[in-house]
């Protein structure tokens, strides 16, 4: 069930917040009413998640809810030992536990990739179907895991704990919230009481991320596709086509996963339930590092904390600090998927980071700003591509080695590009491939590129002017919710 879905919008939601609420004053006036049990909100809201991940394959709940029971007994015989001074035992529970939640991912997300690569690609091809968000719900088991043994988390019920391990707002993409973030807010007992602030306040966060995603995201990601899928199908590109493709895809994975993270906040929020920022305006980085500062940030977390950090950061020298920061990479490559288009993209960045934590250029904020931006646009090519020669092809456009080419209209209103640029018709592999197509595409791309690099992002807003925004966006994302042809899955669906 998506976000942006009518069934979530129109039934889910307003039923899941109705019950969290009616239930939890059972909660309040419980010893009035001499009834047993406790939590009735929280249970709510677990069963109400639970239906939620369940409507798309209803098997894989089993799935989810055998990996809470087994990773919750787990986490409480870590925290015991731990507690008790029995460092080594505890110490052997979490390998167990780290090496059967890897097992489980790798089964279902990696067997056909590592055998292949194996059997250097001698192996049959066997599909497996990959339950949704298995990636997220089992890092934050990880996390739940390693926390005990470190004693950084709180105590947890059964309930509690499966409560922020499948809370629908964050189960299916995120963000990844630690123990001690989410814990103690599922176990307050104004958990379930209505807060018309939160509940206005989470309202209109959702909301904003819902235009993001209708109106932007998805607008960007058909331009993006039709150069991307040309590549595929092996079409050469032009200079123009392929920075167009490229371009467009940047904003799509932008507003794509920033609505996704919006809407998540929002609808915690709603649920009296704050969750961290997760993204914080990436493409206005002034270098790699604080790119990934602000994209993901809680996976950019995870990865420093929990494997980079293991791995020995940076206590032994530049040589294995590099070393550290590229294996770190390529993890958080294969972790978006199993595929080598995943693991170059991650190799790319772990470069970059290596670059620019050797770099003594001391470049002029402006220009910093724009080689960085330069190199995550470039970055971003691998990571949508089919494949190597799909990202090959495409990179040969955008480095113009298969020509410029600009359609008559735009040559004959500026002779002085016939110079540079072939006149055609039509660019075949940029919009619609209409003579109209390229200024409609660089109309969108220049208010694309000019709402993420000038405007604040929706948690810099005021509110007058969150109120702005979705007054200026709410009519075209009420169309494309009733009016679009399809509803498109958020691009960290796949992950």
């Amino acid at each position: 069930m998506l976000f942006s879905s009518q069934p979530f919008i129109l039934g889910f939601l307003p039923i899941a917040l109705a019950g969290f609420f009616l239930l939890g004053q059972l909660d309040r006036f419980r010893p009035k009413l001499n009834l047993c049990g406790r939590n009735w909100g929280l249970g709510w809201l677990v069963a109400a998640s639970l239906f939620f991940y369940a409507w798309c394959n209803p098997p894989f709940v089993l799935l989810l809810m055998g990996s809470v029971l087994v990773n919750y007994g787990l986490g409480q015989r870590i925290l015991r030992l731990a507690r008790v001074g029995h460092g080594i035992a505890a110490r052997r529970w979490l390998a167990i536990g780290i090496a059967g939640n890897l097992t489980l991912i790798g089964i279902f997300k990696y067997a056909d990739f590592l055998l292949n690569v194996l059997t250097a690609g001698y192996a049959p091809h066997f599909v497996i179907f990959l339950p949704l968000a298995i990636s997220f719900f089992t890092f934050q088991q990880i996390m739940f895991l390693v926390d005990g043994y470190r004693q950084r988390r709180p105590a947890a019920s059964l309930l509690t704990y499966a409560g922020f391990v499948s809370l629908f707002p964050h189960l299916i993409a995120g963000p990844l919230v630690r123990p001690g973030e989410i814990i103690p807010q599922l176990v307050s007992p104004a958990l379930a009481l209505p807060s018309r602030v939160n509940v206005t306040d989470g309202l209109t966060i959702f909301l904003l991320g819902l235009g993001k995603k209708l109106v932007l995201a998805d607008a960007f990601g058909f331009f993006a596709d039709i150069g991307f899928d040309a590549a595929g199908n092996g079409e050469v590109l032009s200079f123009a086509e392929a920075w167009y493709a490229a371009l467009s895809y940047a904003l799509q994975i932008y507003f794509d996963f920033s609505a996704y993270s919006d809407m998540a906040i929002g609808l915690a929020r709603m649920l009296n339930v704050r969750f961290p920022v997760n993204f914080d305006s990436p493409y206005k980085a002034a270098n790699i590092s604080d790119f990934w500062r602000r994209w993901h940030i809680t996976l950019s977390q995870f990865l420093r904390d929990y494997v980079y950090i293991p791995l020995g950061g940076n206590r032994r020298g530049p040589a294995r600090k590099g070393l550290n920061m590229m294996l770190t990479m390529l993890l958080g490559g294969l972790w978006h998927g199993a595929a080598w288009n995943f693991v170059l993209w991650g190799g790319l960045h772990g470069v970059f980071l290596i670059l620019c934590a050797r770099s003594r250029l001391g470049l002029p904020a402006l220009l910093a700003r724009m080689l960085t931006l330069a190199a995550v646009v470039v970055g971003w090519v691998p990571f949508r591509a089919s494949g190597f020669h799909a990202t090959w092809i495409m990179l040969r456009g955008m480095m113009g080695l298969e020509g410029l080419a600009l359609p008559q209209m735009i040559t004959g209103a500026f002779p002085a590009l016939q110079a540079i640029a072939q006149p055609v018709p039509v660019l075949r592999f940029l919009g619609d491939a209409r003579t109209l197509s390229f200024p409609e595409v660089t109309a969108m791309l220049a208010l694309g590129w000019f709402i993420v690099l000038c405007m604040p992002n929706v948690h810099e807003l005021t509110e007058r002017g969150r109120t702005l925004a979705l007054t200026a966006g709410f009519g075209l994302t009420m169309q494309a919710l009733f009016f679009a042809p399809r509803v498109a899955p958020f691009l960290y669906f796949q992950f």
